[in-house]
């Protein structure tokens, strides 16, 4: 079985204040997005939100894929978020999705599932310094593990406390060749840009 988990617990202060999940483009929401393309290459999706009160934005959703449950240990950022979906999700593989990357492509997260091998991550790698961690995919029993109690809040040192598998972004290149599967928006200006770029 495959997971997915969206951590959508932002606080959206480079967004203004909004919530970037539903900011629209190509005619859908950011997390229609997420959802149709994550649906086809995993059977559960997790949704990690910041508290109860988030989760209920995703109320509407009529997906028996689908839940959203919430943080566990609050104000802790994404490593939060990792901690509660790796314990909600049934999958022994689970791809970790930010709610801000509208443009994820699902041959990329199934090459990913992929290339994890026997390691407990499976990294997208521009270089070394440069990571995508919240574009991957993880080993639940690894994140089980390491979140049980954390080193540090950083994703990166947890990266490098876990067996990980770094992916050459140059390798995807054949399924995605401009990576706009790594597509993220952190700002207003970023969404009137692909907008106005069109899907």
């Amino acid at each position: 079985m495959r997971s997915a988990v969206i951590l959508v617990g932002g606080e959206a202060r480079r967004a203004n204040g909004r919530e970037k999940y539903f900011f629209t483009y190509g005619g859908q929401t950011f997390i229609e997005r997420l959802l149709d393309s994550l649906g086809q290459v995993v059977d559960e999706i997790v949704i990690v939100a910041r508290d109860p009160d988030q989760c209920r934005r995703f109320n509407d959703i009529a997906n028996p894929k689908v839940r959203c449950i919430h943080d566990i240990r609050q104000g802790v950022g994404p490593i939060g978020g990792l901690h509660a979906g790796s314990i909600e999700a049934n999958g022994e593989l689970i791809f970790v999705s930010a709610c801000d990357m509208p443009c994820i492509k699902p041959a990329i997260v199934s090459h990913l599932f992929d290339r994890i091998d026997d390691c407990d991550a499976a990294i997208p790698s521009w270089n070394m310094d440069m990571l995508e961690p919240l574009h991957a995919v993880y080993r639940r029993t690894a994140l089980l593990q390491y979140l049980e109690s954390p080193d540090s809040l950083s994703l990166r040192t947890m990266i490098r406390s876990i067996s990980t598998c770094y992916v050459p972004v140059e390798e995807l290149r054949g399924i995605d060749p401009e990576l706009l599967t790594f597509t993220n928006i952190n700002k207003i200006e970023d969404l009137e840009r692909i907008n106005a770029d069109g899907p």
